[in-house]
């Protein structure tokens, strides 16, 4: 989110508002290009730190290399982390008056949301691209369809996105949520993204194992054809990956987008 405005059509058409929005948002994009280097920077350090630097020492189960193991998990990495910057965006123009303005326009609430989601999932898809092509150069490859991953991971981000809106919101300065974003890095780090959970202590494991980055990981590789899957004696979640990935999904969406919707019309009464 920013103050990059674009005239706004009046009127209460929800298809028509969210588009509008979404324009703005991908002017912003447009004038800062320097936002999507960063969204791919970070998951090509890690890439390359925990691929090559790591790698070597790091087991995974089956035949698979190290590399086939982790590209998906940063796939879905990408998608989570996109709360951080949603949050941060959604402070700064609660704290800059920019949602005040949007808000004395006569277009639908739940569009001017909506837009940003959108603009957000046009981007997010610029840099997936960008990072399957990272990760072919390294070695990765689809064993089958990616299409029903892709398609996973954007709704995935879409949901996040949500989470993002409301807490972003719920913070209400820039500075908070960028501090407050940085809680999203154990959600990430204690999961199979990384490493297998079959090395970590008893606790961690089961927190591990019923994280939903890790079953969206875990749904990421399976779809890939990465992995034969999780052990009959692991957690629903990771048996049946693709199911519990969309059921998380929809809950998110259910949850966070009328509370993202509420917050934003509820500004300033």
């Amino acid at each position: 989110m920013s103050a990059t405005t674009v005239p706004v059509a009046s009127g209460r058409r929800p298809v028509s508002d969210a588009w509008t929005l979404t324009l703005r948002i991908l002017l912003f994009y447009r004038n800062s290009p320097g936002l999507v280097g960063i969204s791919l920077g970070a998951p090509l350090v890690l890439l390359v730190m925990f691929g090559y630097v790591f790698g070597g020492a790091i087991r995974v189960p089956g035949d698979e290399s190290y590399i086939s193991y982790l590209t998906p998990g940063l796939f879905v990495l990408i998608a989570v982390n996109g709360v951080m910057a949603t949050m941060v965006g959604a402070a700064r123009d609660l704290q800059r008056g920019v949602t005040d303005r949007l808000r004395t326009m006569p277009i639908s609430r739940a569009a001017t949301l909506l837009g940003e989601a959108v603009a957000d999932l046009m981007a997010n898809v610029v840099v997936l691209a960008a990072m399957v092509g990272v990760g072919f150069a390294v070695g990765w490859r689809v064993h089958d369809g990616a299409a029903k991953a892709l398609a996973v991971l954007v709704l995935l981000r879409f949901a996040i996105v949500w989470v993002g809106f409301f807490l972003g919101m719920l913070c209400g300065r820039e500075e908070i949520a960028a501090q407050a974003g940085l809680l999203v890095l154990p959600v990430s780090t204690v999961s199979n993204v990384y490493v297998p959970t079959a090395g970590m202590p008893g606790w961690l494991r089961l927190i591990a194992e019923w994280n939903p980055v890790s079953c969206a990981a875990t749904a990421c590789r399976s779809l890939f054809g990465d992995t034969a899957g999780a052990a009959a004696t692991s957690p629903w979640p990771l048996v049946h990956p693709v199911v519990a990935t969309l059921g998380w999904c929809a809950l998110l969406v259910a949850v966070f987008m009328p509370l993202a919707v509420r917050t934003f019309s509820a500004h300033g009464r």
